[in-house]
């Protein structure tokens, strides 16, 4: 028997794991998400014991049971609590959404805003009241109409050639959305001043006022078939993140998938659309602030960024309706809150974005 040393043995070799680039820091998961529950369920509490008529812990806590002050229950139950739901619903919509955007072009710029989505939907949505149609005519227009919207501007930004891609997409959807505007401006001249036009200046400020449970019957299963898919494909988004050739190569169609997610991330937020009008700066922001929590990777991301937006817009909306004697709408508060962070974002995108 020879004396010399054995050779340590070889280790298989495995393939890069996908999600292998990780940010330094980042929070991990349990605390992250019992955290999240946490202040979601606080924040939800807190939203039905503020407002013009405030209400004490234990005044809250009975009127949702059942028992105690009439008035607190009619407060609680008929007013504020359809209006949590609806704030939760939508935020979270709006940041799932805005957060597959950015996945799906690999583009931390895009968002249903930018991307004409939300000037498109509010387009149909205007049609809709502007024809008389029913709630569920007015949703599906909405749909129709943010759908065109992500089409147009995909089609015109691969056609221009010599262009940065990413600026060619931002400034296209930039073009889109004007084009919506004014469309929309030329129904609001061409309205019923007294019966129409308050309607369709809802939808532009964007407002949960007048937001009811028999509202959220129609939108929440909308906004579920819209996220469920993204949910069940997060895995496949996260592979097309690495480009389409890389894709390919693991097995995932790059154009099927683009089209089932702008089609699900679309009716998502053309379901919100028609709820609550036009709110913005959610589905920019939200993403980035859930991507310095949890990593780049969508498997994390959307949950995350669905949660973060659900709290946000609760939080807003809550400031809109205790902050002033008038209500101050939706839109308003989100572009004031999110232009100066997007500001942020921008200054620190000098060393590389999220």
């Amino acid at each position: 028997m020879g004396g010399g040393a054995r050779a340590a043995p070889r280790k298989p070799l495995s393939a890069p794991r996908i999600d292998a680039a990780r940010p330094a820091r980042r929070l991990a998961a349990p605390p992250l998400w019992a955290g999240v529950a946490v202040a979601l369920a606080g924040l939800c509490f807190g939203a039905l014991m503020l407002g013009p008529y405030p209400l004490t812990p234990a005044e809250t806590l009975g009127a949702l049971l059942g028992f105690g002050d009439a008035q607190a229950q009619i407060v609680v139950r008929n007013v504020r609590l359809p209006r949590v739901a609806a704030a939760l619903l939508v935020g979270a919509a709006l940041a799932a959404a805005g957060a597959s955007y950015q996945a799906l072009f690999r583009n931390p710029l895009v968002s249903p805003d930018i991307l004409g989505v939300s000037a498109g939907a509010g387009l149909g949505a205007v049609l809709g009241i502007f024809l008389s149609l029913p709630v569920a005519a007015i949703q599906g227009m909405a749909f129709l109409g943010g759908l065109g919207a992500v089409t147009l501007v995909g089609l015109v930004a691969r056609a221009v050639r010599g262009t940065d891609p990413t600026l060619a997409l931002v400034l296209t959807g930039v073009v889109v959305g004007a084009l919506a505007g004014a469309a929309t401006s030329l129904l609001k001249v061409m309205a019923d001043p007294y019966d129409q036009l308050p309607a369709i200046t809802f939808w532009l400020l964007g407002s949960l006022a007048s937001v009811t449970m028999a509202d959220l019957a129609p939108a929440a299963p909308a906004v579920a078939l819209g996220l469920v898919p993204l949910a069940l494909l997060r895995w496949r988004i996260n592979v097309l993140s690495l480009g389409d050739e890389e894709a390919r190569a693991l097995g995932v169609e790059a154009g099927r998938l683009r089209l089932v997610v702008v089609a699900a991330a679309t009716l998502a937020t053309a379901s919100v659309v028609a709820l609550a009008g036009v709110v913005g700066w959610v589905g920019l922001v939200i993403p980035h602030v859930a991507r310095m929590l949890v990593g780049p990777g969508f498997g994390r991301l959307l949950p995350a960024a669905a949660a973060l937006g659900a709290g946000y817009l609760l939080v807003v909306d809550t400031l809109a309706r205790t902050m002033a004697a008038v209500e101050i709408p939706l839109g308003i508060l989100t572009a004031v809150i999110g232009a100066p962070f997007f500001i942020w974002l921008l200054a620190r995108g000098r060393r590389g974005w999220l």
